[in-house]
């Protein structure tokens, strides 16, 4: 593994997790397209067109929240 690896393995996961908020705010900042790798656009058109064949593949926001609140045990 390389120096920069090692360093963020090493963090805590509070710190991990306050560097992947910078990183995502950077992402979101910048103002040109991030360029998708075709693999990803694939799966999304993929993903997009199962779930118009069939709209009961997803959940909803109710749905999802139970099951967040069930894996915190609240």
């Amino acid at each position: 593994m390389d120096v920069y690896t090692d360093t963020i393995r090493d963090l805590p996961p509070a710190d991990k997790l306050m560097l992947v908020e910078r990183i995502w705010d950077d992402l979101a900042a910048e103002t040109k397209p991030i360029p998708l790798p075709n693999w990803a656009v694939t799966e999304a058109i993929r993903r997009r067109d199962d779930m118009l064949a069939d709209p009961n593949l997803g959940s909803t926001h109710e749905e999802v929240w139970r099951r967040i609140k069930v894996s915190r045990n609240e």
